[in-house]
């Protein structure tokens, strides 16, 4: 429609001042319609705002109103790999949740990088999230000199509220993993059908998921009479290709009395399978395998793998709800873990 009685086509997106001006309501009661305000809105004012948006096809700018809120309805999630099943069934959780909530979530990779990973905190930080989950486990030691911690305190400060996932090694929410006990656990149980003879497949030197994962395997060793010498801890990436890779090296080696070999995640185990069958033996009669995670993955893996079961949609979920100020959540202390053993480690006599 026109001025002059000239017809013309809307070339640009309709602003706000077009919905009110539409539905003949003012700019405030257009905006507390659209934007979620807790201020009530006449019913009859916010079906004639909501029926002008939709025929004007009007997008809210949800720049800016993260600008007046000083937040969004984004939930951003970082993550060590995308690809892990790890990661991607944590992040199924907290999906989950945001659609319960009404908030959308954003996901980002740090490949396992401290300097990505700052970077992806103070990008993320300029877009105004609710909330910040992350997920990647990460080195012992801080080769960022402490700036991330620097980046999430000034986030929070500015109204974003923090998540870790695993380990808290900054002084925020936390939803704890029993990666160690867990892993001794395993040991106990493993030891308790027959093996006596380890070796570990693991990730970097220092990285904190790994490390705790194999110094609670070697305790539970250590409690029961397991055997793991140093020379049988093979350190790979802590992916797929890096468990064929380190079993490829045992096997090449000699496994000489090793019985069994204990990956650190399960997406590293079923590296150290394909390795065992292409090196020609078979895995569970010739050289025993567990992992770690039970990642769906390995319940179709031939043979079914061993491993500790972390419930990881559940972990996603209980992120959010502490992010979001559940007291049930901040109250259901470490997330518990369990040893499902199956025909990968069958039972020696």
């Amino acid at each position: 429609m026109t001025d002059d009685g000239i017809a013309t086509s809307r070339n640009t997106p309709a602003t706000l001042h077009d919905v009110a001006r539409e539905a003949g309501v003012s700019l405030a009661t257009a905006s507390r319609s659209l934007n979620g305000s807790t201020r009530k809105v006449n019913e009859e004012y916010r079906k004639r705002v909501l029926e002008a948006a939709r025929r004007l096809d009007y997008s809210p700018n949800l720049s800016a109103q993260a600008v007046a809120r000083g937040t969004t309805t984004t939930v951003a999630l970082l993550v060590a790999d995308i690809a892990d099943p790890y990661f991607s069934s944590i992040a199924a959780g907290v999906v989950a949740e945001a659609d319960r909530e009404r908030l959308i979530v954003t996901m980002a990779a740090t490949e396992r990088d401290p300097e990505r990973e700052l970077e992806l905190v103070r990008t993320l930080r300029g877009q105004r999230p609710r909330v910040m989950i992350l997920a990647g486990s990460r080195p012992m030691s801080d080769p960022t000199g402490g700036a991330l911690g620097e980046e999430l305190e000034a986030y929070e400060r500015s109204g974003g509220r923090v998540v870790l996932i695993s380990r808290n090694e900054f002084d925020f929410r936390t939803v704890i993993v029993e990666n160690s006990a867990g892993a001794e656990s395993l040991a106990r149980e493993l030891v308790g059908i027959g093996y006596r003879r380890f070796a570990v497949i693991t990730g970097g030197e220092g990285l904190r998921t790994a490390a705790d994962r194999v110094a609670g395997f070697r305790a539970g060793l250590a409690a029961t009479g397991g055997t793991l010498d140093d020379d049988d801890i093979i350190r790979a990436a802590f992916t797929r290709d890096g468990g064929y890779d380190g079993m490829r090296e045992l096997i090449e080696r000699g496994l000489g009395e090793v019985e069994l070999v204990f990956a650190a995640n399960d997406v590293m185990a079923v590296g150290a399978l394909s390795a065992i069958r292409d090196a020609g033996l078979e895995p569970g009669t010739d050289v025993a395998v567990a992992g770690f995670d039970d990642i769906p993955t390995v319940r179709d893996v031939t043979p079914a793998l061993t491993t500790v079961r972390v419930p990881l949609e559940e972990i996603g979920c209980r992120a959010l709800r502490l992010a979001l100020g559940d007291e049930e959540a901040a109250n259901e202390g470490a997330v518990r873990t369990e040893v499902v053993l199956r025909p990968s480690t069958p039972p020696r006599s």
